[in-house]
């Protein structure tokens, strides 16, 4: 059976309902992971390596400049993505209201890597990330954790754990305290952009 259309309405219903969508063999399917992995903005760890090529500007930091690229580029990074193009329509969609962004890391003016997600109150939902050059990822990783924390959110969700992620201090929580930190978050009146 096929889900709703990812209209904003429903994309916005979802995650604030703590649950996202992934395109499954060409179907939309809607996920509400238990355990939930989450980043815990004041625990966050970052690797001696990544600190300083983070510190050293190895690679400029931009926001939002060129979002559907990428989402796209998330998308190609492997075969049987999870992200369609029906995907890419919704986020962009997102991207034109506001409310979804994306943390990009260049290298001599071209995009070597970055991640996109949904912000909604003080939850940012990370959705997905690439690279293209060593560290270009995590490098954009640190600077939306800088971000988060200089505009006073306090949850960042990231779904599910991944080795990468563990690195960086993401633990499993489950769905009751998830859903805790979600509510709380949601009330939040703050904004992600400039």
């Amino acid at each position: 059976m096929k889900g709703p259309p990812l209209t904003p309405d429903v994309l916005i219903a979802a995650y604030a309902n703590g649950i996202f969508p992934m395109d499954v063999e060409g179907s939309i399917a809607w996920f509400s992971p238990d355990p939930r992995t989450i980043i815990d903005l004041d625990a966050f760890h970052v690797p001696r390596n990544v600190r300083q090529r983070y510190r050293n500007r190895h690679f400029d930091i931009r926001i939002d400049t060129c979002f559907a690229d990428v989402v796209r580029a998330c998308a190609d990074r492997a075969e049987g993505t999870w992200i369609s193009d029906e995907i890419i329509e919704a986020y962009v969609g997102l991207h034109e209201l506001g409310l979804a962004h994306s943390v990009e890391s260049w290298r001599d003016d071209r995009l070597a890597g970055g991640l996109y997600g949904v912000a909604l109150g003080g939850a940012f939902f990370g959705e997905s990330m690439f690279t293209r050059r060593t560290d270009a990822s995590k490098i954009a990783l640190v600077a939306l954790v800088e971000r988060l924390r200089a505009r006073g959110f306090t949850l960042l969700d990231v779904q599910f754990t991944t080795p990468h992620l563990r690195r960086f201090g993401a633990v499993e929580i489950g769905r009751k305290e998830y859903m805790r930190r979600l509510a709380r978050a949601l009330k939040q009146e703050v904004a992600f952009g400039e």
